[in-house]
């Protein structure tokens, strides 16, 4: 059986929204930190990469770091999560990781078209990621084999501080699959939330 695991990434800066914390931004009556662990909730290990947060449902399955020094970047953040999975000497690593940024109201459906699109690919694909309606890939909606996040954050100078995902994922064989806004849209910016939140409630879903 394929295990899976999953790092999640709530701990930029935000300033596109005043520095304030994008992860804990409510949307259909869930922050977006919980719709995160929710989506992944099937995950072991799950890892969020920020500072604990108090009052999350599901909380007990989830471990928590932060990147040394704080705001190094995404390749940092997971670089930090996957030296932390190493140093369990009684972890079995997964087979494959979801890496989530926690800004996505639509992460649920996204992570449910990973699940499903990865059993698609063929035997060499190292990972998977869904691109936006422009076509641009979205590293950090994604889901890839450990060992080559692994391989790719060796490769990486200083804990890959302030190196791109991009950078992480250099030599990975990346399979690239165009999504609907909804399962893409980030909340970047306040504009961002309004119309998340607008969507949710003419939706009229959680």
């Amino acid at each position: 059986m394929t295990t899976t695991g999953a790092i999640l990434l709530a701990g930029g800066r935000a300033s596109r929204v005043d520095g304030a914390a994008k992860p804990l931004f409510e949307v259909g009556g869930r922050s977006l930190l919980q719709r995160a662990v929710d989506a992944v909730a099937d995950c072991v290990p799950v890892t969020v990469v920020a500072e604990p947060v108090a009052g999350l449902s599901g909380a007990d399955a989830v471990s928590w770091v932060r990147e040394d020094p704080p705001f190094g970047g995404p390749s940092a953040a997971v670089v930090a999560a996957l030296r932390a999975w190493a140093g369990e000497p009684e972890m079995e690593l997964p087979e494959w990781t979801f890496l989530i940024a926690c800004d996505l109201p639509g992460v649920e459906d996204a992570v449910a078209r990973l699940h499903r699109d990865r059993l698609l690919l063929p035997a060499e694909t190292e990972g998977l990621c869904l691109a936006d309606e422009g076509s641009r890939p979205q590293w950090l909606t994604g889901v890839y084999r450990t060992s080559a996040l692994l391989r790719g954050a060796t490769a990486l100078a200083d804990g890959g501080r302030d190196a791109s995902l991009r950078a992480l994922l250099d030599d990975v064989a990346v399979a690239v699959v165009r999504a609907p806004e909804a399962e893409t849209a980030d909340v970047d910016t306040w504009d961002d939330l309004k119309r998340a939140r607008a969507r949710f409630a003419q939706e009229g879903t959680n």
